[in-house]
């Protein structure tokens, strides 16, 4: 059974893409040709829906959804082959990595009305969804081993619904925070126990995902002067930045951020990575010319 968060993308693009186009045609009438020139034309905005261009992951989504209708069409012998299968599908770009600095996420957090919540994002990592489900009783505000029980995500469905569900990858984690959190945390606290969420909207409703053209958070963006394309989600490499430049573990930033193994946390983080071989190199050279009394074995 699929999350919530993995359904409605699914949804909306049957619904906007895949039903208007193919839902009434007969099974046997579609031309492997067809179904290029469709996901071509999906890639260029030209189909006969009249929708914009959509992006490689939205067009290999829609393929993947025709071609799955028509997999069970075969497997019922309604079809001898899938018209769908066998074709050249456009690769997905990686987008770049966008960090800020300290002095970036504190003007950020000051434009947004929302300090409490760009603070939390930007030095923990949780997603948006973990942000919105965080509960009151999921903190723990020891000093000095300050941790965020991250236990659960809420999706924003269609028509203002919500879902809560667990975390991407179904486990719970213990999030780490620094003391100068502390206070942000408490105040977004504050007046609230238990199972109350922490950040919500102003009127205490569900936290929504802000507008990306002109909700709060892009005109934060602009008002605090930086001039990169930042989402929400964004902040969450910023966490992983700053966590790296504290000497974290790779192991540790993986365990903070909830990914699945070490191994994507590398992939994702490649660049951060290479960052710090220049600064390894150098503090390796300098234990050794401390420990051989300032240069024995040089040149050797």
């Amino acid at each position: 059974e699929l999350k919530p968060s993995a359904y409605r993308p699914i949804e909306s693009a049957w619904r906007l893409h895949v039903e208007p186009v193919w839902g009434e045609r007969v099974l046997k009438s579609i031309l492997p040709t067809e179904v290029e020139t469709w996901l071509a034309n999906l890639q260029r905005g030209t189909t006969a829906t009249g929708r914009k261009a959509v992006g490689a992951t939205t067009t290999i989504r829609c393929h993947e959804i025709l071609a799955g209708v028509l997999d069970d069409a075969v497997k019922d012998k309604r079809l001898l082959v899938n018209p769908a299968r066998g074709l050249n599908l456009p690769r997905k770009g990686t987008k770049e990595n966008v960090y800020l600095t300290h002095e970036q996420v504190a003007a950020l957090a000051a434009e947004s009305g929302r300090s409490e919540l760009i603070y939390t994002l930007a030095y923990t990592g949780l997603r948006w969804g973990e942000a919105a489900a965080l509960q009151v009783q999921d903190i723990d505000f020891t000093p000095g081993r300050g941790r965020i029980n991250v236990k659960r995500n809420l999706v924003e469905l269609n028509a203002g619904q919500f879902a809560e569900g667990t975390p991407k990858g179904g486990t719970a984690r213990a999030v780490p925070f620094a003391d100068f959190l502390t206070p942000h945390l408490r105040a977004a606290c504050r007046g609230k126990i238990g199972a109350a969420r922490v950040f919500t909207e102003p009127d205490g409703g569900p936290l929504k995902r802000p507008h990306s053209r002109d909700g709060w958070f892009v005109k934060a963006v602009a008002a605090a002067g930086i001039e990169k394309h930042i989402t929400p989600h964004d902040l969450r490499h910023s966490a992983a930045s700053f966590a790296v430049a504290s000497g974290a573990s790779v192991k540790m930033i993986q365990r903070m951020l909830g990914h699945k193994d070490a191994t994507m946390t590398l992939n994702r983080y490649a660049d951060l990575m290479d960052s710090e071989i220049d600064s390894v190199s150098a503090a390796m050279d300098a234990a050794y010319r401390a420990a051989s009394g300032g240069g024995v074995g040089a040149g050797s």
